[in-house]
């Protein structure tokens, strides 16, 4: 008898047995997929992870109720990889086939089954005398001219689909219906591709640099002895053109590549420059497309001529590559690689090096601004480690300057939130016919209300958290669990009409920067403006094609966009970005405010950056002007040792949330005084968080600072016993808990 262990697409961390049935021996294998019986109604699709002949003792054996494939659409690769991901992350090996697999692709667990897309067609009824045919049309004027343009068409080609026709004709569909009719024509549909779209090639990779060359070979040269390489190379030092040129290479030895950015808006512009070389060899994957396209192009990586080259998000992992030669993780110091909710909350960076590992390929690690731990892998020699220190065409760096705020408001020459000196220098842009990008990381149009009488603050009623003001769309909005309020002019407090705005977010930064230069066309990009599929291409084409002069927006603004006609960037209360109560928030500041830095003077002149604080004295801004990296991060090596915080420690967070407090609470201390029993003083907490409700549920937090030569697997093991512990008590059996090892934050 044969049993498959199959994994279901749901939060269990286990897989499932299930017996064979006579009739699919010799048609089943791993990576198919199959239809279960779970529980006592319901049916699922899960995918076969293993074939054995052990049967489960003790347990009653269901057998497979049907196969949907005749063919893998996992292959073993991508299982080892989620096995890792559940391993590693401690997630349910449920939740990562669920992240990994588009929606149209679990039919038996979810109402969105892939549909293919149809396209209706036009060809003559067969036997169709064309004589005949204007005799049966009669005096129908628009038929018979639509008839004779139809004839001219299909004397070249035997069909046309009905959408080209009319519109090449101009006439109605009514007029067409009336030739269906009469039997002149026929239309018929026909399943059509949603992904593959010619794409022609335009250009040929463009001659490296000295500097791009001579780290194009050290990279050659590192990936003969190491699997990892860390791409150092400063704001606008061609970094793309050395990826294309890697990609080129792959291609020549027949491998694939994988293409990772952190965000959807940087696909758009590598998009352009990427076919432009490769055509339609390359294919794009993120969270925007429709799960029926995704679907399509999970089909076409199975196929006997998949995407040679992948661009994509984090999610773009989870494809079927069969050849994957190299993983390239473009800034790979973003924040935005680790995925939050829902579970798994895997690190992409992390796991395309395991990814790549599993394949044979390499990685490829790029980032002006490398996370400290990677770049404390690269100094130690885990990883290669290659420097571009020039910016392309020994184009000079930004010249960075500081506003003193708090002594600009002292001497009342504050008149609005820009500093005089950056609005005389974005006026002195805009006469020069250059543009301008304002950097605040803070969205909305105020992040707080607040009465000036008595104090009072509203928040959200489901969240311990303040409301943040939209003007645009009138409402106040919790940013935590995104539920809306009407706007507050009185107190319910003192019942005075003293409520006031405080605080700036893009939105007001938008409006005041429109008032105060009223001829500049402005535009902003955060969350709230590009959530359509299209947005973030319109923004960033209106600005590249200089549509738009100044552009408001936030952290978006800072990954790797590139525009070569700005001149000034100002980035607008820079304190707000060091004073987190997270032992990361200088080291994501200074990544933030000098990839800001670095969207200035791009191509053919310096930029000039302007960064307003209210503390210029900070050390961190030291670094900055001097865009001394290595300075920086030996400093905050040094704290990081001397706290006990990565890279020299491995960090789990242990999260409780309940309904009641006291029961969140309660939980959080049970389960950390088993945790000391054995780690002591390696467990903190349990602790409240800042934000210690969020739809409705009441939180705590224990974090574990773990040394790095404790085992993974003997850890996992032990937290996961105590685990058991926990849930055999009755008061916590509703507790909802959860694991993120090597938390951002």
């Amino acid at each position: 008898m044969t049993f498959a262990d199959v994994v279901l697409p749901l939060p269990l961390a286990e897989s499932f047995t299930y017996a064979v049935p006579a009739a699919m021996q010799g048609k089943i294998g791993i990576g198919f997929r199959a239809i279960v019986p779970f529980g006592r109604q319901k049916f699922y699709t899960a995918v076969i992870l293993r074939l054995h002949n052990h049967a489960p003792k003790g347990v009653e054996v269901k057998e497979i109720h049907s196969l949907t494939d005749s063919h893998p659409v996992v292959n073993e690769h991508q299982v080892r990889l989620w096995e890792w991901i559940s391993f590693y992350y401690m997630s349910p090996l449920g939740d990562v086939f669920k992240a990994a697999l588009p929606s149209g692709m679990k039919p038996a667990d979810l109402e969105t089954k892939y549909t293919p897309k149809t396209e209706n067609y036009i060809r003559f009824h067969p036997g169709l005398k064309l004589d005949d045919a204007e005799k049966n049309i009669g005096k129908a004027k628009k038929r018979l001219e639509l008839f004779r343009e139809i004839s001219e068409i299909l004397s070249l080609k035997n069909f046309i689909s009905s959408k080209e026709l009319l519109e090449t004709t101009g006439y109605s569909a009514a007029v067409l219906n009336g030739l269906i009719e009469k039997n002149i024509l026929i239309q018929y549909s026909e399943d059509v591709s949603r992904i593959d779209k010619r794409v022609e090639t335009s250009r040929k990779p463009f001659a490296l640099s000295e500097h791009q060359q001579k780290a194009f070979d050290e990279i050659n040269r590192c990936f003969e002895e190491k699997n990892v390489c860390l791409l150092h190379g400063v704001t606008s030092s061609g970094k793309t053109e050395i990826y294309i040129h890697l990609i080129e290479e792959q291609l020549k030895w027949g491998k694939q590549t994988l293409y990772l950015v952190p965000e959807i808006a940087l696909t758009t512009q590598l998009t352009t420059r990427l076919q432009a070389v490769f055509g339609d060899k390359l294919g794009i994957y993120h969270s925007k497309i429709n799960d029926n396209e995704r679907t399509e192009i999970w089909q076409k990586m199975l196929s006997d001529s998949p995407y040679e080259i992948v661009i994509g998000v984090r999610s773009s992992l989870f494809l079927p590559f069969n050849k994957l030669g190299l993983v390239i993780v473009d800034e790979e110091h973003e924040t935005s690689y680790k995925q939050q909710e829902p579970s798994p909350r895997y690190h992409a960076r992390d796991t395309a090096i395991m990814l790549a590992y599993g394949c044979g390929a390499k990685t490829l690690l790029g980032s002006a601004t490398p996370s400290l731990e990677t770049f404390y892998n690269a100094k130690t020699e885990k990883y290669g480690l290659v420097t571009l220190e020039k910016r392309f065409e020994n184009m000079e760096l930004p010249n960075i300057s500081f506003e003193n705020t708090q002594e600009l408001r002292r001497k009342k020459k504050m008149k609005s939130v820009l500093a005089p000196a950056l609005i005389e220098k974005i006026n002195s842009a805009l006469e020069s016919g250059e543009q301008v990008i304002l950097f605040r990381n803070r969205r909305g149009f105020a992040p707080m209300l607040e009465c000036k009488l008595c104090g009072w603050t509203p928040k959200c009623n489901r969240c311990d958290v303040s409301l943040t003001y939209h003007k645009n769309r009138r409402e106040l909005k919790c940013h935590y669990c995104n539920k809306t309020y009407k706007p507050i002019y009185e107190c319910p407090v003192c019942h005075e009409k003293s409520v006031e705005l405080i605080g700036m977010g893009t939105e007001k930064l938008e409006e005041e920067v429109a008032q105060l230069f009223p001829d500049a066309v402005i535009a902003r990009m955060d969350t709230d403006t590009t959530r359509g599929k299209n947005s973030y291409e319109k923004i960033i084409s209106d600005f590249q094609n200089k549509k738009v002069q100044i552009l408001v927006g936030t952290q978006m603004l800072s990954k790797g966009l590139d525009f070569d006609n700005v001149s000034i960037v100002g980035i607008i209360s820079a304190d707000g970005l060091l004073n987190h109560p997270d032992f990361r928030s200088h080291e994501r500041g200074f990544q933030l405010m000098l990839q800001a830095a670095g969207r200035s003077g791009r191509k053919n002149r310096q930029g000039e950056v302007i960064i307003q604080t209210a503390d210029p004295e900070q050390p961190i801004y030291r670094y900055l002007q001097a865009n001394d990296y290595e300075g920086f991060y030996r400093s905050q090596l040094a704290e990081r040792k001397s706290f006990n915080y990565p890279p020299y420690k491995r960090l789990i967070s242990i999260v409780f949330k309940h309904k009641d407090e006291q029961k969140a609470e309660s939980g959080a201390v049970y389960f950390a005084r088993l945790l000391k029993q054995s780690l002591g003083e390696m467990v903190l907490g349990p602790n409240k968080p800042i934000v210690s409700r969020i739809q409705r549920y009441h939180i705590r937090d224990i974090l574990l600072k773990l040394d790095n030569n404790l085992s993974p697997a003997k850890i996992r093991e032990f937290i996961k016993s105590v685990e058991s512990r926990f849930r055999e008590k009755p008061d916590f059996k509703y507790v909802v808990m959860y694991y993120d090892v090597d938390g951002i934050s």
